[in-house]
């Protein structure tokens, strides 16, 4: 049995005791020491541990509460940290269910407080805040004088007025009792005398007051005038730095242009290409990053281990030995794949042959049902200049997701529309759901994780922010054959939950991230994880997204940038896809924007490598039987290539309109019967997208601020019941439910249905009013 021991009042720590944790299947759960303190959860091997070595830890301001059995509870942070947790009995957890949220409630509205300080202004010099300083004590004294003397005034004049009644009262009897008439108007006389003294004191320190307000008043006048012309001229010093930027990146644009074999590698419909210098590189050839595996063969009798120790000698890349002869380490090979035949007839090639790849078109998905008529456009975006500087300065040392930023800087949808787009080109799926072999479904599967990212490359606007218990509906099955719902989840930290499906495959996903501003540049990590299976063959894919950078926050043009690796997971058959985004850079020698990817069988046996851009196109390539040395290098010779993903590019007046391609066009777009609480009625966005900016910035602030209170009561009433000894009441989405991921072995939310359901009778009564 656990042992159980509360912290005292006085302390740091809220609790500490003993609880059996998670190791893994061999182990079992093990006993442990944990401490509840200062809004982290941490724990020891034992209690001796507390004071050098800390087993692990998880903070409590993002975490998030799963109840399971009578005795067990998992505590998980955003699905990067998960304790999953058995305590002796059911009284105890609830004990440290009660404390933890407790502790995160307090970490919360800590954090809420810092949050609404206005941040000091750190413009002025020490002297100006030295005077600044000196003013406010003045005024302060002042102030205090007059309400002293206020205070002394009032009890005079009650003293004052008591006397006058005494004095009536005593009136009828002047004649009988003279002495004590003389007696009360001689008081009345000193009360009057007192009464007046004391007013000649507060109009005096009233007037002192005045004047040194006036006086101060002027100086402060002066100094903000003068703080404004500062801000003016920094401005106007930020907006030609940024036109001497524009000048010098055209001019090296056309210092480009003029050298030899400067155009090739570029994208033909990209404008955020900065003047790449690298030569030419044969577009018969192409670098992709396979992972190294120990001693296994490929398809084509071509060992990676024989490929490592030859590509030393030969001229192949080498970038790290591997971790271990069994197990898959971080060390990747470069291999060059040499197309065999041109793209054109190789695509007449494929299209006719068997257990291949075939091109993917924009209409492989579209039923012969009759289409509902959709809009193609939405309003053009109005100029509304901003004063940079002035959002910056109040954004200064807070978190990105807690800067109230206005609709000026956001396009019109939010954040659950913006995820629906992964699925713009859901036509990828539907073909890889007819594929027979699993290794051609799962490069399939690549090409569509790649064409999400395709977007970004023209559109830097900052999506709406979601409420919580907010929702968004998009049923495409009379064009696309799928429909999709998603529901904000959690707002600390703001969790995503989203459900999509289709006659041939289910997709679902929990979106979260993290942002840090690098000086330069904004870097957003995404967290969670999605999730893929194909109903017929029965195959269960998972991936998580990879880095996005936004570069040039100050000066310049905003472009956006993805890298990293991702791992595609075939659960049923082991198959794996390793893709690479490679960094953008001014000195690559290979196309920008540019991914490479290499499909691999359960026995590590490299079958499909993928070459392409994010923001274009991706081709898929089988490898063939045979291998060969070409200048000193291992070439593995591919099957003709095949394009799997083709973007379908916005015409050029999108740029009018927040460079939305049609299907970004057709998510915001009113529909009748959706929740009361979808994306599509929310008010600041539908008049941002109409052109209204001023209103739409005031009912952002009203509707934030009324999230704001409904939170701050929820918090309320979880403190109570913690002190109270009740079960703390925790948040429940509408639509979506936290249970366990038996994959991923972690907390997820996933759809729970009704939500159709509810659409077809018109029953929205379990939906909040957040609007």
């Amino acid at each position: 049995m656990a042992e159980f021991k509360p912290a005292n009042t006085g302390s740091s720590i809220d609790m500490k005791g003993y609880l059996h944790k998670w190791t893994n299947y061999l182990k079992g759960y093990q006993k442990r020491w944990f401490v509840l303190s200062n809004g982290v959860l941490s724990y020891y091997r034992n209690h001796s541990e507390m004071s050098h070595t800390c087993r692990g830890s998880i903070r409590l301001q993002g975490a998030i509460i799963h109840a399971d059995e009578s005795c067990t509870f998992a505590l998980s942070n955003s699905g990067s940290n998960t304790f999953h947790l058995k305590a002796a009995n059911e009284a105890e957890r609830q004990k440290w269910i009660t404390a933890i949220e407790l502790a995160k409630s307090k970490v919360i509205r800590q954090q809420d407080l810092e949050d609404e300080e206005e941040y000091d202004n750190n413009a002025g010099d020490s002297s100006d805040n030295k005077n600044i300083d000196e003013m406010i004590k003045s005024l302060t004294s002042k102030f205090n004088d007059v309400q002293t003397c206020t205070e002394l005034l009032t009890r005079h004049y009650t003293a004052l007025t008591k006397a006058i009644a005494d004095t009536e009262s005593t009136i009828s009897t002047a004649l009988e009792k003279p002495q004590e008439v003389t007696a009360k108007i001689k008081a009345l006389n000193e009360r009057s005398a007192l009464f007046r003294l004391t007013s000649g004191a507060v109009l005096r320190a009233a007037t002192d007051y005045l004047h040194l307000v006036e006086k101060d008043g002027k100086r402060w006048l002066k100094q903000m005038t003068y703080e404004h012309e500062q801000r003016g001229r920094l401005q106007q010093m930020v907006e030609q730095l940024a036109r001497q930027h524009s000048s010098l990146e055209q001019a090296a644009k056309f210092r480009v242009s003029k050298l030899p074999n400067s155009s090739t590698g570029t994208s033909a419909h990209s404008d955020d290409d900065e003047g790449e210098f690298y030569d030419a590189q044969d577009e018969n050839e192409f670098v992709v990053q396979v992972p190294l595996i120990g001693h296994r063969r490929s398809s084509s009798g071509i060992s990676f281990t024989s490929l490592a120790s030859e590509g030393r000698g030969a001229g192949v890349e080498n970038e790290g030995e591997s971790s271990s002869d069994n197990e898959e380490g971080d060390t990747t090979i470069s291999v060059i794949a040499r197309r065999n035949k041109s793209p054109i007839a190789a695509a007449e090639d494929v299209a006719v042959s068997n257990g291949t790849v075939a091109p993917v078109t924009s209409s492989s998905a579209m039923p012969a049902a009759k289409k509902r008529q959709r809009r193609t456009r939405i309003p053009d975006k109005p100029y509304k200049p901003l004063n940079l500087w002035s959002i910056m300065r109040n954004c200064i040392g807070k978190e990105l997701t807690k800067i109230p930023m206005p609709v000026n800087f956001s396009e019109p949808l939010s954040m659950l529309q913006r995820l629906v787009e992964d699925y713009e080109y859901s036509e990828i799926l539907d073909k890889a759901a007819m594929a027979s072999d699993s290794c051609e479904q799962l490069a399939y599967v690549a090409a569509f994780t790649v064409s999400s990212y395709a977007t970004t490359s023209n559109r830097t606007a900052k999506p709406f922010n979601p409420l919580l218990g907010e929702t968004y509906e998009l049923d495409r099955t009379d064009d696309l054959g799928w429909k999709c719902i998603s529901e904000q989840v959690s707002h600390h930290p703001p969790v995503v939950a989203q459900h999509c499906e289709s006659k041939n495959w289910i997709c679902h996903q929990e979106f979260s991230m993290t942002s840090s501003f690098k000086g330069k540049y904004l870097q957003v990590k995404p967290l969670g994880m999605t999730h893929l299976t194909f109903l017929s063959s029965g195959n269960r894919y998972t991936w998580k997204k990879v880095t996005t950078n936004v570069n040039n926050i100050i000066l310049g043009k905003l472009w956006v940038d993805h890298h990293g690796d991702m791992e595609i997971v075939n659960h049923k058959t082991g198959d794996k896809c390793a893709l690479k985004f490679i960094p953008y850079s001014y000195f690559s020698p290979s196309e920008q924007r540019k991914v490479t990817g290499a499909v691999m069988n359960a026995k590590r046996e490299l079958v499909w490598v993928l070459n392409g851009t994010w923001d274009n196109k991706m081709e898929a390539s089988k490898v063939a039987e045979k291998r060969s040395q070409v200048k000193g290098k291992q070439v593995l010779e591919t099957e003709a290539p095949v394009v799997v993903w083709q973007r379908r590019w916005p015409p050029l007046e999108a740029e009018k309109y927040y460079n939305f391609s049609e299907f970004a066009c057709q998510l915001n777009e009113l529909e009748e019967g959706v929740a009361p609480t979808d994306s599509r009625l929310r008010p600041d966005q539908r008049l941002m997208e109409e052109g209204d900016w001023d209103q739409s910035n005031e009912k952002k602030e009203s509707l934030e601020n009324k999230q704001r209170a409904t939170r701050r009561a929820r918090e309320l009433e979880a403190e109570l019941a913690a002190q109270e000894g009740r079960p703390v009441p925790q948040y429940e989405p509408i639509w979506f439910k936290k249970e366990m991921e038996p994959i991923t072995n972690s907390v997820h939310h996933l759809y729970k249905g009704g939500y159709w359901e509810c659409k077809e009778k018109q029953n929205w009564s379990v939906c909040p009013d957040i609007f």
